[in-house]
């Protein structure tokens, strides 16, 4: 499976009904509810990852590109606008990118 497979599924499955499908029931909660779920995610990667556990890590970090993935589709960005910038920023070193970026 790949990131746009991933993509494609959650777009089918926010068409869902919310009790059908936990996509459409996070997206249903709204943008900002959908944006926190990825934060506990990111942060659970995180204690993975200090822990040093290979296989919790695993875990948490499909769980966080899964709930990337939703957060983007609740603000209409799609993965290839995502992929487009980081290809953006490969003609550049990366403090240099960041230098770049507004204040």
């Amino acid at each position: 499976m790949t990131l746009h497979d991933l993509e494609q599924i959650i777009a089918s499955r926010a068409k869902s009904a919310p009790d059908e499908s936990w996509t459409a029931k996070l997206l249903a909660k709204g943008p900002e509810k959908v944006a926190e779920k990825f934060g506990e995610e990111a942060i659970e990667a995180v204690i993975e990852a200090v822990k040093g556990d290979a296989r919790g890590l695993t875990s948490e970090a499909a769980d966080v590109l899964f709930h990337l993935l939703v957060m983007l589709h609740s603000h209409g960005v799609s993965l290839d606008d995502v992929l487009a910038e980081l290809a953006h920023r490969q003609s550049q070193s990366g403090l240099q990118e960041k230098a770049s970026r507004p204040k």
